[in-house]
């Protein structure tokens, strides 16, 4: 049974407990059958568990009040709370979830009233799909470096370039695509767009196969025209919109690693307290009781970050690009070192295809990379460190 004390913190109110409930037993219900699957049929499964989502209620979360959601702005707080739980019961959900959320988060924080009408409320009764564009072949970590361009002629944008590890790449049905506008350089000048599947000049060239089951891949952009109203926000603004976007949902990374330590820790606690060695129970070792220590330190310290960055977003500050940094670096790290640890006190159960374990050490190695790997968030902290004591 997950420790869930960490839900009478101050942080959360009334309606995030009854949240958290409610998506708990959901999962219970139905997450097994929808993720059966999800080795054979990737795409299929996380189109059913998107419909799923949506049917369920939980997807309009994802979007504001103006569209269908249940906030008047993102609640950072319901966010992460979901992410934790689908990640403690499969990773997969998670994923699914997430990106309803980031895909569009870009109209959610800055598209217009007509933007909003076409893409979030379907988006909020997962009908449709969402993808977020930002990285390319040479700019990953460094936005800035994109080389993806668009120019106007006459009532449209046209697109050039290539995105890639691009999550929903090939299901999804709209994409926020981030391309330069001007040759300014760094980071002015880039722009975010609206582009549809199957419009002419986009394809995708390429599916990315990964440790875990993740619909992955390649953009290509080849003289795609785009309606001069797909323009997200104001022209030149993209690097804010990308950075504002990623500055709601990485907390929620962050609270995603949680979910699948404290699923890991979960495991441990069973398997030790049922497997017999010496004589006695595996848990009853004074060495791996300090394992059990160590790990349960590790999940209870990264809830506490995770939601101090939730909190302070919905309720202290615009922005929280440092908070938001420390939760992922710490909960994305530490969640790895919960996770390997598991592994271990399961000896080759935990490393066995078929074990809960075994799974999580494969689904955890990613959120250390994506949204910012955590090379990335110990020089962001160092820096809004050093600007805070100026």
């Amino acid at each position: 049974m997950s420790d869930k004390t960490f839900l009478q913190w101050p942080f959360f109110e009334d309606e995030h407990q009854q949240l958290a409930a409610r998506l708990d037993n959901w999962a219970n219900q139905h997450l097994a059958a929808l993720t059966a699957n999800e080795h054979d049929d990737l795409d299929g499964t996380c189109k059913a568990i998107v419909k799923a989502l949506g049917d369920a209620g939980f997807t309009t979360y994802a979007v504001p009040a103006s569209a269908g959601g249940v906030h008047e702005k993102l609640d950072v707080r319901s966010l992460c709370l979901i992410r934790e739980t689908l990640a403690r019961h499969n990773a997969l959900a998670d994923f699914a979830f997430a990106m309803q959320g980031l895909g569009s988060g870009p109209i959610s924080l800055f598209g217009d009233e007509e933007q909003q009408r076409t893409y979030l409320n379907s988006v909020a009764i997962g009908e449709k799909i969402a993808a977020f564009s930002l990285s390319e072949p040479e700019a990953g970590s460094d936005v800035a470096a994109m080389s993806c361009r668009a120019r106007q002629e006459g009532d449209h944008w046209v697109l050039n370039g290539t995105k890639t590890w691009i999550s929903n790449a090939g299901i999804a049905d709209f994409y926020t695509v981030f391309a330069r506008t001007d040759d300014t350089g760094g980071a002015k000048g880039i722009s975010c767009f609206i582009v549809e599947a199957g419009t002419p000049g986009f394809e995708v060239t390429e599916r990315i196969d990964l440790v875990a089951p993740h619909p992955l891949g390649t953009l290509v952009f080849n003289d795609c025209k785009v309606p001069k109203s797909h323009l997200v926000g104001l022209e030149g603004k993209g690097f804010g919109i990308a950075m504002a976007t990623l500055d709601v949902f990485r907390s929620t990374v962050a609270a995603a690693a949680l979910g699948m330590a404290r699923r890991a820790l979960d495991e441990t606690l069973d398997y030790t307290a049922e497997r017999n060695i010496f004589g006695g129970k595996l848990g009853e070792l004074q060495l791996v009781q300090a394992k059990i220590g160590e790990m349960a330190l590790g999940v209870d310290s990264s809830a506490l970050l995770v939601y101090r960055a939730a909190w302070t977003k919905d309720c202290a500050a615009e922005r929280v690009t440092r908070e938001a940094a420390m939760a992922k670096y710490h909960a994305t790290e530490t969640a790895q070192q919960v996770i390997d640890s598991a592994v271990q006190l399961h000896g080759g159960k935990g490393v066995t295809k078929g074990y809960i374990v075994e799974a999580l050490y494969r689904d955890i190695r990613a959120l250390r990379i994506y949204e910012g790997a955590s090379e990335v968030q110990t020089t962001i902290i160092a820096r809004q460190t050093l600007a805070n004591h100026s």
